[in-house]
């Protein structure tokens, strides 16, 4: 029998064989006596075999039943290279030997004599049933499928020269041979314009591209992978020989690339990830990657085409009917980009020049005469449009004639203004947006008087004329030192195929006064004004900067994270925390935006300093007039000390609490809390919860028993700290209605042991809210129960509210307020200065009096009149804009979302917090409640990804934490909810 050739029959139709007859098979033919069950194929038959005496982690195996339309020699092929890789430490299945000693066994069937093989069983999860695909994730099925290519070089074997569907050096003829199966006439066009493109696209690098064995079918169903604890599934091992045979080296990249998109439709260049991967185990050379993207299109049009024409031949074919809508995903991403952007950025991806000869013709400057000589006299103002532009202050960005602002303004100033090409453009930035932007300007903008002269840079062609907008006038499309030029809001007398000699005049600028320019590599090449940041790099390649047609240096901005983290990294410790494995530059913000150097904004769901909103036009007013006035320290007289004090006292949970100091940040104002509370009693010792943070400096350190934020807490705790447990009633040691009681019978048993504070109890520090926990409330009654026995035994109370007070309760201003209880001392920061260093602890007089035993107390920057200043604007703007009710409101409709979202996904153990300080703690097991730290870390990596900015919190950092501004709106909460569900739904 000779070897297969697709274009000899009408399709492959799988073998008839049930479940019975394949055990039957596994028991007479190989020995193996079990359960089958069915596996899905294309085209042939795969059965699971269990034994029915098998122990738990016993070998299984697979049953296969071949197609009879595939010779012994194929066969013996696949059979031949899983024991050859095998050999070279991968990952494969084995073939197992029958009873009577061979391979290949035989199975009489009406239609045919069926080919019958038993292979072992690899397991672990494929990445077919997984949503999303993580970059890790894709970069590791790319290595694997260059690693396998690598070890197929060398293999050989008769059975290897088949015509097959699947071999990407036929899938034009197939495409044309299957399309009729497509039922809607228009998809079927699309595919063969697409499928003929492409060939048009391969002609001319075909006779380049590498021959040699491939697998032909590493795809996310044919992997096997490994579980890592965060949840990712990682390639290691391959499976399904079916489709092995002679075929182009790169085609197995294209394969394996293909199998990516439908994970990842949104950004198809996600799948970049594999063939970096791919091209540093096997290199890839010049013609392969002009290949590869026209390849995995064809890819898609295939799949697409044979499982219409499989569903239709072979009905029950529950696998092929599955498959359908990934393959057609498949194909409308890779579909979706053109063939030129798509190999920029695959060169981009892996460092490589731009093909020999694409490269334009190189034009002495001293031959240019700019384009429009009302630049030439310097009577022009450059436009910042980026994101750290100070013009777009106060949400300007926001507005739709921003730009035009912006422009019209520099007109009053300069004859011409210019925005430049290669600007991230912040007024192009869209908020609650699960993708990027398109900001990257491809152009150059120039704003000027209507009617002014537009000359030919050099001598030119005109190919086109393009009638626009009425009075924006026509685009002129110029050929010129083999690129094209692009200029829009032309009013010209040109013609197409017009010669125009350099310095000659082409036209004059529109009644609206905005002349384009974009130069383009390939002409005729159809580019947007605009790209993703993901994309502009190789836009950039394809549409570089025009600037010099313009009689102008280039000017576009650098953005470089990457680079700037290494700066970071060059002159701060490796304690310095950060946030993210690659963090995004983050150089603006607004209410409760971030929003990154490429104009990416996110939703901050954890910036809690900000209280009041990012870059709040009236706080900052405030702090630039104080600092324009006076800024100093508080041994001076001014009235904003005063002014504050006084409104912080009035805000105060009990009139008792009159008296405040002011210092820089919350591990200040801990700090001298712990220090009044020991002078004021005459004692040392502290009582405090199990881990909890309270600050950085010696003695707020000492409090902080959260081995996350400090792993050698326990041995560095001097012995004047003593330690009782969370009230954490979720996880906690007690649970349930008797768990206030029984924590504050914790701290009985503490006050009496002899190891105890004893007589030495100064002070007891706790959140009323443990938000170092991720929020969680501890049960009623506890703190009334816990600060009873606090002063029965001497000791002051202090509450720390630098995370949770200021409102953020939404029902209570403080913490302590909505435990029902009265602190002998608070301390606050954070919020406070809404990012202006700022701290306070409110306290009773004798308390605070107790001080000066010790001399006088001062803070350079506590008290001075900005940080004041600062403090007040805070407090009118909660005040006057309704946050701490808009807390409540859109936090009770948070935490009913997320409760939902609960019911709905398992890894929810518990939502946590009230107001807009929450906490979602995920959980591998509602029982066990053991922490799903890894997935925390990573479901927060892919939020990134989907603009919204949500961190781990809690002793095993396993609690997403929500303590966003307080201006957050209802409409960013259900954003931070929704990517949350898609997250959870899809994968991460």
């Amino acid at each position: 029998m000779s070897d297969f050739d697709f274009f000899s029959g009408e399709g492959l139709v799988r073998p008839d064989i049930t479940t019975t007859d394949a055990e039957s098979m596994a028991a007479s033919l190989f020995g193996v006596l079990g359960t089958a069950r069915e596996l899905g194929s294309q085209q042939d038959r795969n059965f699971l075999i269990t034994r029915h005496d098998a122990a738990p982690g016993a070998q299984r195996y697979v049953l296969k039943v071949d197609n009879p339309a595939f010779s012994a020699t194929e066969l013996a092929a696949q059979d031949a290279v899983m024991e050859y890789l095998s050999a070279r430490g991968m990952r494969v299945p084995r073939p197992v030997h029958g009873l009577n000693g061979s391979i290949r066994q035989h199975w009489p069937a009406a239609e045919a004599t069926l080919p019958v093989r038993l292979l072992t069983f690899i397991e672990g999860p494929s990445l077919e049933a997984q949503g999303y695909l993580a970059p890790p994730v894709v970069r590791a099925l790319g290595r694997l499928s260059g690693t396998t290519a690598m070890h197929l070089r060398d293999f050989a074997a008769d059975g290897l020269d088949r015509t097959l569907q699947w071999d990407l050096r036929n899938a034009k003829a197939v495409i044309d041979l299957l399309v009729h199966w497509v039922p809607e006439e228009e998809t079927r066009a699309r595919l063969s314009a697409i499928a003929d493109s492409a060939a048009a696209r391969l002609a001319g690098v075909v006779s380049g591209l590498r021959l040699q064995t491939i697998h032909g079918d590493i795809t996310d169903d044919n992997v096997i992978c490994r579980v890592l604890p965060n949840g990712h599934h990682l390639p290691e091992g391959v499976i399904d020989f079916g489709d092995l045979g002679t075929g182009w080296l790169v085609a197995e990249l294209a394969v394996t690339t293909a199998s990516v998109l439908h994970h990842v439709p949104d950004n198809p260049f996600a799948a970049l990830e594999a063939i970096v991967a791919f091209d540093e185990v096997v290199p890839l050379t010049d013609d392969e990657i002009v290949a590869l993207w026209p390849l995995i299109v064809l890819r898609g049009a295939v799949l697409v085409a044979s499982g219409e024409q499989q569903v239709r031949i072979d009905e029950d074919n529950d696998y092929a009917r599955h498959r359908m809508d990934a393959e057609w995903h498949v194909f409308a991403a890779a579909s979706a980009i053109g063939w030129e952007e798509a190999e920029a950025a695959i060169r981009q991806a892996l460092g490589r020049p731009s093909r020999a000869g694409a490269e334009p013709e190189t034009i002495a400057p001293d031959r240019i005469v700019p384009l429009i000589p009302a630049l030439a006299g310097g009577d022009c103002e450059l436009l910042d449009f980026t994101v750290t532009s100070p013009a777009l202050a106060d949400g300007l960005w926001q507005q739709t004639d921003a730009e035009g602002q912006l422009a019209r303004a520099a007109l009053t100033r300069r004859r011409v203004a210019v925005a430049p090409y290669g600007q991230f453009r912040l007024t192009r930035t869209q908020s609650l947006s699960r993708r990027e932007p398109h900001t990257f300007a491809l152009f150059t903008e120039v704003f000027l008087p209507a009617g002014s002269e537009l000359i030919a840079p050099a001598d030119a062609v005109v190919t086109a004329v393009e009638v626009t907008e009425e009075g924006d006038g026509d685009s002129l499309v110029l050929a010129l030192a083999g690129i094209e030029l692009r200029i829009g809001g032309v009013t010209s007398g040109l013609t197409p195929g017009a010669a125009v000699a350099a310095g000659e005049t082409l036209g004059v600028s529109s009644p609206a006064g905005r002349v384009t320019v974009q130069e383009l590599t390939r002409p005729g090449l159809p580019a947007p004004h605009f790209a993703q940041p993901s994309r502009a790099a190789a836009w950039a390649r394809l549409a570089p900067d025009p600037a010099r047609w313009l009689g102008m240096a280039p000017q576009a901005s650098v953005v470089d994270p990457a680079g700037e983290l290494a700066r970071r990294a060059a002159v701060m410790a490796a304690a310095q925390e950060k946030y993210y494995e690659q963090p995004p530059q983050i150089e603006r913000g607004w209410r409760e935006l971030l929003i990154d150097t490429r104009g990416r904004s996110y939703v901050d769901m954890v910036n809690n300093v900000a209280v009041i909103g990012h870059s709040h036009p009236r706080f900052s007013r405030a702090v630039g007039d104080q600092l324009r006035l006076l800024n100093t320290n508080s041994r001076f007289l001014y009235s904003a000390l005063a002014d504050l004090c006084e409104r912080i006292v009035a805000k105060s949970p009990d009139p008792g609490l009159d008296t405040v100091l002011l210092v820089n940040s919350g591990s200040e104002a801990v700090d001298l809390a712990l220090r009044l509370a020991r002078i004021h009693t005459g004692r040392g010792g502290v009582v405090a919860l199990r881990e909890g943070y309270h600050g950085w400096t010696m003695a707020s350190d000492a409090v902080s028993t959260s081995a996350f934020d400090n792993p050698h807490a326990v041995a560095s705790r001097p012995d004047w700290v003593h330690i009782i447990d969370a009230p954490n009633s979720y996880r906690g040691r007690h649970r349930g209605a008797a768990a206030a009681a029984d924590y504050a019978a914790d701290l009985a048993h503490l006050l009496a042991d002899p190891d105890g504070p004893g007589g030495d109890l100064a002070a007891f520090i706790s959140e009323p809210v443990l938000g170092n926990a991720g929020g969680v409330v501890p049960p009623e009654g506890y703190l009334d129960l816990v600060y009873e026995q606090i002063r029965a035994h001497g000791g002051l109370c202090i509450a720390d509210e630098v995370q949770v007070g200021y409102g953020r309760l939404g029902s209570h201003f403080w913490g302590s307020a909505q435990q029902g209880v009265v602190p002998d001392i608070i301390t606050v920061a954070k919020a406070m200065g809404n990012g202006y260093p700022l701290g306070a602890v409110l306290t009773r007089r004798d308390i605070a009096e107790s001080l000066a035993r010790e001399g006088n107390f001062f803070s350079s920057a506590g008290g001075s009149p900005v940080s004041c200043v600062a403090g007040l604007a805070v407090l009118d703007v909660i005040r006057d804009e309704s946050l701490q009710e808009n807390a409540d409101a859109v936090g009770r409709h948070l935490a009913g979302r997320l409760a939902l979202l609960a019911e709905r996904h398992p890894l929810i153990g518990m939502v946590h917090g009230m107001g807009l300080y929450l906490g979602v703690e995920l959980v591998r097991d509602r029982d066990s409640l053991e922490p799903a730290t890894s997935e925390t870390t990573a479901i927060c990596e892919r939020m990134l990804e989907l603009g919204v900015i949500v961190q781990p919190t809690s002793e095993r950092q396993n609690v997403l934490k929500i303590k966003p501004p307080l201006c957050l709106s209802r409409e960013s909460a259900d954003f931070f909810v929704d990517r949350l569900d898609e997250v959870l739904q899809d994968g991460w």
